[in-house]
């Protein structure tokens, strides 16, 4: 991944999607040659001469103040995650470190898995921004359990990747009935991710490894979509209980900077939630415990 081409298809493709109506630009005659807005017109709207803006998108945002950042990202009505992702694209392009601090290789803090286990009523598990799967709960252990088909996982296995299970396994496409939707989310959340770590090379591993091995996901990932986790519904469908969709709610742990707890849960007296009890009963029969990073080897970094 190179920083310069990442902004300048970010910064093209959000251009792309604005019209001068939606600017509030006058709407002249004739054919446009672009999509969207040009880049005499994102000047403009930014306050900035076209010079400028043209060498910002070509990739050189190393020195862009926070001021002309702001004026850019209101000029292209960018939402709080793209605006964001421009941030992490500029300080990329300038060498600065991210909001994120490097953080050794280790595992969870014991108080971290506490709280984990704790939730003995709702589906729950700890991510990284790559979207490995360091840790669940029981229900979680239940609701996830396609992505271990081997059992658990030790350290001489590869880390469950959610997005390596959703693109290159065949059961993803069963996994997740709502695939578009589903896609668009675990793209978008690899995108936010590569802005906030453009360095991390398990990350453009693993992209690259999906580029090259996922039709789907290489179209996706062109379209330069970002996104914040943080509520909202997800459906399964589950070989054991059938289809739910469940609420979830993503919290950053802010002792573990990287990491995500996620929770699923479903309104009382539902159906969702009559399949969520059944999947507690499922996981009952099966093997008890959970899944602890990896036995513990997995990592908090970036």
């Amino acid at each position: 991944m190179s920083t310069e081409s990442d902004i300048r298809e970010f910064l093209a493709s959000r251009r792309a999607k604005i019209t001068p109506q939606q600017a509030g630009l006058p709407a002249y005659g004739g054919n446009r040659r672009v999509p969207g807005l040009r880049r005499e017109e994102v000047a403009l709207l930014a306050g900035v001469s076209v010079d400028y803006y043209v060498r910002l998108e070509r990739g050189h945002l190393a020195g862009a103040s926070e001021e002309v950042l702001d004026a850019v990202a209101n000029a292209l009505q960018l939402d709080e995650a793209e605006r964001a992702h421009l941030y992490d694209l500029a300080r990329a392009a300038a060498k600065r470190p991210a909001r994120r601090t490097k953080r050794a290789r280790g595992p969870l803090p014991d108080s971290v898995l506490r709280v984990l286990h704790s939730m003995t009523d709702s589906p729950a598990f700890i991510r990284n921004g790559r979207l490995d799967i360091l840790a669940t709960n029981r229900l979680g252990r239940a609701l996830y359990s396609p992505l271990f088909p081997d059992g658990f996982p030790d350290s001489t296995t590869r880390t469950v990747n959610i997005a390596r299970f959703q693109f290159l396994n065949p059961r993803g496409y069963d996994f997740f009935p709502d695939w578009e939707e589903s896609v668009n989310t675990t793209v978008s959340l690899l995108r936010t991710e590569a802005g906030r770590a453009p360095h991390d090379s398990d990350l453009t591993g693993l992209i690259g490894e999906l580029v090259t091995r996922s039709e789907e996901f290489r179209t996706a990932w062109a379209k330069h979509n970002v996104r914040l986790h943080y509520t909202g519904r997800k459906s399964f469908r589950h070989p054991a209980v059938g289809t739910l969709t469940l609420d979830f709610d993503a919290m950053a742990l802010s002792a573990q900077p990287g990491l995500t707890l996620t929770a699923y849960s479903a309104p009382p007296h539902t159906p969702d939630h009559d399949a969520l009890q059944l999947l507690a009963a499922w996981a009952a029969t099966q093997d008890p415990r959970p899944i602890d990073q990896a036995d513990r080897t997995a990592t908090s970094e970036s």
